[in-house]
């Protein structure tokens, strides 16, 4: 069994206050994307799926001008960093262990490489998971983070992928 959902996380005001902010759509798809990885490459879908959910919780919105900037975003960016420290505090407010969570902060800060001096980063398998995840459902010019998702359906969406995970623990 395990000691956090994604049920719980999605109701945590945290969470609700992060994954709206960077796109809860993305970050639902990211999640599913996540599971079928994992799943295919014999990883934890748990930690894949939960890494994948969170991973863009740490954006902040470039304005100039009173319009997204794209292009300060990509210069500026430490979203992995900051979105890494900000899941593994929720994660172990909500009683994820310890080390599940350190796994996931460390999957969502090489999630990218748009932080990093240069792209020649090793991954573990998980992190690597997420990277592709996450690429999985980019869209040009960020746009991926403007889709929407109504609450209700986010909320089942979330409810069926604890379900997913659930099936492959037993």
């Amino acid at each position: 069994m395990r000691d956090v959902t994604l049920l719980d996380i999605f109701n945590h005001h945290i969470a609700q206050k992060y994954l709206n902010r960077s796109g809860l759509a993305h970050a639902i798809a990211v999640a599913y994307h996540a599971f079928h990885l994992a799943k295919e490459h014999q990883q934890d879908v748990d930690i894949a799926v939960k890494a994948g959910l969170l991973h863009d919780m740490g954006h902040y919105t470039w304005y100039k001008n009173g319009k997204w900037d794209y292009d300060l975003y990509k210069q500026n960016d430490i979203h992995a960093i900051k979105g890494a420290e900000r899941a593994h505090k929720l994660l172990i407010r909500l009683g994820e262990n310890p080390i599940k969570a350190k796994a996931i902060a460390l999957a969502i800060l090489f999630h990218t490489d748009s932080f990093l001096p240069s792209n020649d980063i090793v991954r573990t398998p998980l992190q690597q998971i997420v990277k592709w995840a996450d690429e999985k459902d980019e869209e040009e010019g960020g746009l991926h983070h403007y889709r929407t998702i109504d609450y209700e359906r986010a909320r089942q969406s979330i409810i069926r992928l604890d379900q997913m995970i659930d099936k492959e623990s037993d």
